[in-house]
């Protein structure tokens, strides 16, 4: 019986951590270019994480959220999403038919790969804000860390 006590504890404390964002291009979450921001906020680095993708491949919202910006930036297209108040998460090269203000749920299609940028055609540049500071994206992509209570007697 502790077993079965044990396994509904943990699910129970991993349903109050809270679920990570929807991988947006799909399972398994695979990285090809790490965060960094070795010289600070205002120095050179890199303020996302890139995902190694094809131009055509759909992209999903990683949380339930609200288009806050569709346009271009200097030769790529870009799309950010509101997730909350503090909250901001950005694609690109992504191409899409959303307009400023439409919402989104957690999974749907928000758009395909383009080209552009940094990536040209071979990966999905991902960004993450809260309180206008960049972050790294993966803090919402995996689980958090949950401790667990120990449960011997």
């Amino acid at each position: 019986m502790l077993g079965i006590h044990r396994i509904s504890i943990i699910a129970a404390l991993i349903t109050l951590a809270g679920s990570p964002w929807f991988p947006p291009l799909g399972h398994p979450l695979t990285v090809s270019a790490p965060f960094s921001l070795p010289g600070g906020h205002y120095a050179a680095g890199h303020r996302g994480i890139d995902l190694p993708a094809s131009a055509g491949d759909a992209v999903r919202a990683p949380a339930a959220g609200t288009v806050s910006f569709v346009g271009t930036v200097v030769d790529r297209p870009v799309i950010t999403l509101r997730i909350d108040d503090r909250t901001l998460v950005s694609f690109e090269p992504l191409t899409t038919t959303l307009r400023e203000g439409d919402e989104v749920s957690r999974g749907e299609i928000i758009g395909t790969v383009g080209s552009g940028g940094h990536c040209q055609a071979s990966c999905l540049h991902l960004g993450a804000r809260v309180d206008g500071a960049y972050v790294n994206p993966l803090r919402f992509l995996r689980p958090k860390p949950v401790m667990l209570p120990s449960l011997e007697r």
